[in-house]
């Protein structure tokens, strides 16, 4: 279960080893709603500013292993408060260190973005199921993606930054006919011309930056449960605070995200009390974020999946994942 703080005012605290969120009523300032939430469900608190916690409930996070996520108005990580017993990581970050610089790290970026190039294929596919009107438009489109996919398989280098370049192009060229496409089947009055973030540049593009936000926590607190270092990518570069790898192993799971605001789109459920005009774009309200985070935790971790032979929840798919990243490249460096 993950904690959404969402309300002015909020105040998170300690009692009998449980959550105790005080939500200060709309009439009275002085009076407070208050619900609880028992430690060993909670998976994390998202904090956005104008809330506070007492330092009883982030010990209670840290001895449940609760992670505590500060983010921005776009629901995009700041910082965050973690454990500092994570075990010993310093074989994987030295196995992560030099595959970044050899074949390895070709490997798993050509992996990464295929995947993320087969998962937008398959939603197409999904979304012609029930539009076969619109069968000529979309079978244009997965052919032309299938050939990028192809294209990126058949690249081959013995370090990423020699093909760097190349695979940008394939996957900004994907992700535009991808993204037209998902303009394509929405209601006249929510298409949207591209991908567009900081601001969006209309209410489509402000939900999937707010859901892109939330998926980049998840998949920086699997890496560092994994103890893979989230800084030290592949492809993204290195840059000073730039959380790389994040960046890299997120590729696949950007397709929950899309899917959760298609859905929503689709179902009629958003409407314009959801998002506020912004310099230059928009912005989610705090209507249009409990409705989105309502609908992705649902989605990440109540849903299950088949995933490598079990009945998972998303996230735990992705903590899986993560995991296997990470002991590949152990196996790897004691192969060699």
């Amino acid at each position: 279960m993950q904690l959404f703080i969402d309300t002015y005012g909020t105040y998170v605290h300690v009692k009998d080893e449980m959550f105790e969120i005080r939500i200060p009523e709309e009439e009275n300032k002085k009076e407070y709603r208050k619900h609880h939430f028992a430690a060993k469900k909670v998976t994390s608190i998202l904090m956005p500013k104008s809330a506070a916690l007492s330092t009883d409930a982030i010990i209670l996070a840290l001895k449940y292993n609760v992670d505590i996520v500060f983010v921005d108005f776009d629901g995009h990580p700041i910082g965050r408060v973690w454990h500092s017993k994570l075990g010993s990581t310093t074989r994987i970050r030295k196995a992560q260190l030099i595959a970044s610089m050899n074949v390895e790290g070709v490997k798993w970026i050509k992996e990464w973005i295929g995947e993320k190039m087969t998962n937008q294929i398959e939603f197409i596919k999904d979304l012609k199921k029930h539009r076969s009107s619109l069968s000529n438009y979309m079978d244009d489109k997965i052919e032309k993606i299938e050939n990028l996919h192809i294209s990126l398989s058949l690249l081959e280098a013995e370090k990423v930054h020699e093909i760097a370049e190349t695979i940008r192009g394939l996957e900004g060229t994907s992700g535009r006919l991808y993204f037209e496409t998902l303009s394509f089947v929405l209601p006249q009055d929510h298409q949207f011309k591209g991908r567009s973030s900081r601001p969006a540049k209309d209410p489509f593009n402000a939900f999937l930056n707010y859901g892109y936000g939330m998926l980049y926590g998840k998949i920086e607190k699997a890496l560092i449960i994994a103890g893979v270092d989230p800084y030290l990518g592949f492809l993204h570069r290195d840059d000073y605070n730039q959380l790389s790898m994040v960046y890299d192993f997120i590729e696949p799971y950007r397709i929950y995200t899309d899917r959760v605001v298609l859905r929503l789109f689709t179902g009629k459920k958003v409407n314009k009390s959801h998002t506020d005009p912004i310099t230059n774009g928009f912005t989610l309200n705090k209507e249009g974020k409990e409705l989105l985070v309502n609908a992705y935790n649902q989605f990440m971790d109540i849903d299950t999946i088949r995933h490598r032979g079990r009945n998972q929840t998303r996230s735990n798919a992705i903590q899986m994942d993560a995991h296997t990243f990470a002991n590949t490249l152990i196996e790897k460096e004691l192969k060699e």
